[in-house]
């Protein structure tokens, strides 16, 4: 049996795991975040399953492509050698895959700020608590530069402070993948103690150049998602203080 009232339009979900809220968005932000990393603009939509196929997508059509790598080479202006290593068949793949998730991000952004509007106006009532037997989750107000902070010493921490457990946890073993086959604590050891060379040596480029997207992102998300669920925790609350403690005579103001 549904936790929620039968409604045209729902602003928000509440599941054990996560809330998923209509919220009006940038379309050009979440290109942006498209266009940095493929899959990172439809989790700012919370489509998640679309999300997380395409980033995982990204990262096999990439490493066969040696995409990062030919970044890489051609950020330090090594412009031949950025050439030889990209695979021209895989790349070809890979532009579709890139560009439709640049599209995709902006269309769903369109679509999904006018069903919000809809939305609002209709004013459905909003479920405060869902309990289940793996967790608990709940409208609350959390501190927006709280979740960025936890977001800044390990990626994923953020979003699990603000009950985004299923991104959180995603992103949380995606960065320790990267992590380990881009050989980024060996070398952060390494040029600690002052073995630079050592360090260059085992760093994995074409691994590492996946984690200042993902930085950015998360930073942003976390930050981004605090505030959302603040607003949605008010609105609630509003809408339960009004119905339930407001006088009939009283006249809105027009």
């Amino acid at each position: 049996m549904s936790q929620y009232p039968l409604v045209r339009r729902q602003r928000a979900h509440l599941s054990q795991f996560t809330t998923t809220v209509l919220y009006p968005k940038n379309p050009w932000v979440v290109a942006f975040f498209s266009f940095s990393y493929p899959g990172f603009g439809h989790l700012l939509l919370h489509r998640y399953i679309a999300g997380f196929i395409l980033i995982l997508w990204e990262t096999f059509i990439n490493q066969n492509a040696k995409v990062n790598l030919g970044i890489f080479y051609t950020l330090t202006g090594d412009f031949s050698k950025a050439m030889d290593v990209i695979d021209e068949q895989w790349l070809m793949v890979y532009v579709a895959i890139y560009m439709f998730g640049i599209w995709d991000g902006y269309r769903q952004t369109v679509d999904m700020n006018k069903q919000y509007i809809l939305a609002d106006r209709e004013d459905a009532p909003l479920q405060p608590i869902a309990m289940g037997a793996w967790d608990i989750n709940f409208l609350d107000k959390r501190k927006p530069w709280v979740a960025v902070l936890w977001s800044v010493l390990f990626p994923g921490l953020g979003h699990l402070y603000i009950h985004k457990v299923i991104v959180g946890f995603f992103i949380f073993a995606y960065t320790v993948l990267i992590l380990y086959f881009g050989h980024l604590p060996q070398a952060i050891h390494l040029t600690m103690i002052g073995d630079f060379d050592v360090a260059k040596q085992i760093l994995h480029m074409q691994w590492a150049m996946y984690l200042p997207s993902i930085y950015f992102f998360i930073h942003y998300d976390a930050y981004v998602g605090a505030i959302d669920y603040n607003i949605l925790f008010e609105k609630e609350m509003k809408k339960f203080l009004r119905e339930n403690y407001q006088k009939k005579e009283f006249k809105f103001p027009f």
